[in-house]
């Protein structure tokens, strides 16, 4: 059975992403940062359905808690075949006159160096068992890297900017070991991250502006995760794919 461990995957993109993996018949492992019970109902409807998941608590901010997170992953279920790097946090839109070091520090610590923590500990993970090929990494970035998101959260599109290096730096890395890195960049989804970014309804108001004239849902970037974790897509490293409605 292959495992894999989604960040953030309590709700949104992780939750979707968790609940096509399980119904593939994976192990899922489910990171979230403080909601346990959004974490658990994920996990329950996942064992409902038949499939096999655990919640694992950590904040992907916190260099300690992801080294435990993943030391408890050897002990307890072994080997990793896969990680999607979901997590990810944004704050209030504003211009960047507005804009506070102490904000884009934050948001970078769980976009940008929490995500790179998370992707070195999973290379080790796969050292200590000394295994390499067929594994699979997927950076969830965001159109945002491409756009800037002026006037609503340059620091968030800057830290997926990062997100995209990463990706690529990453995959060149690691693709002689046999281990694949790819990122897919979602539109406007349907998610509660607008919710933290001031305006639930947002994907509403710029559904005119996106070509196909509609906002995506979660499991719409789902399929996407799933197919650069698959063997459909074994030749595939280093691609940055826009799910973006042609945005």
């Amino acid at each position: 059975m292959k495992t894999a461990l989604i960040t953030g995957g309590s709700r949104g993109i992780g939750r979707a992403t968790a609940q096509q993996l399980a119904g593939l018949g994976m192990q899922v492992l489910i990171n979230y940062k403080s909601n346990q019970q959004a974490a658990d109902e994920v996990v329950n409807e996942i064992i409902a359905s038949g499939g096999n998941a655990v919640a694992i608590q950590a904040n992907i901010a916190s260099e300690d808690e992801v080294t435990q997170m993943f030391a408890t992953i050897r002990e307890q279920y072994g080997d990793l075949d896969y990680l999607v790097n979901n997590a990810g946090i944004l704050f209030q839109q504003c211009t960047a006159e507005q804009l506070t070091a102490e904000r884009i520090n934050t948001v970078m610590a769980t976009n940008v160096t929490g995500l790179l923590i998370c992707c070195r500990e999973f290379i080790k993970n796969a050292r200590h068992f000394n295994q390499f090929h067929g594994k699979a990494i997927v950076n969830v970035s965001s159109a945002a890297a491409r756009l800037g998101s002026p006037n609503e959260y340059i620091d968030y599109a800057a830290s997926k900017g990062a997100v995209d290096t990463i990706t690529k730096g990453l995959s060149l890395e690691l693709a002689e070991l046999g281990i694949r890195v790819n990122g897919v960049r979602p539109g406007s989804i349907y998610t509660h991250m607008h919710t933290d970014g001031g305006e639930p309804a947002r994907v509403d108001r710029v559904a005119s502006q996106i070509p196909m004239k509609r906002g995506g849902q979660p499991e719409e970037i789902a399929e996407v995760i799933t197919w650069l974790l698959s063997d459909a897509s074994s030749y595939v490293t280093g691609a940055m794919i826009d799910a973006t409605g042609g945005r």
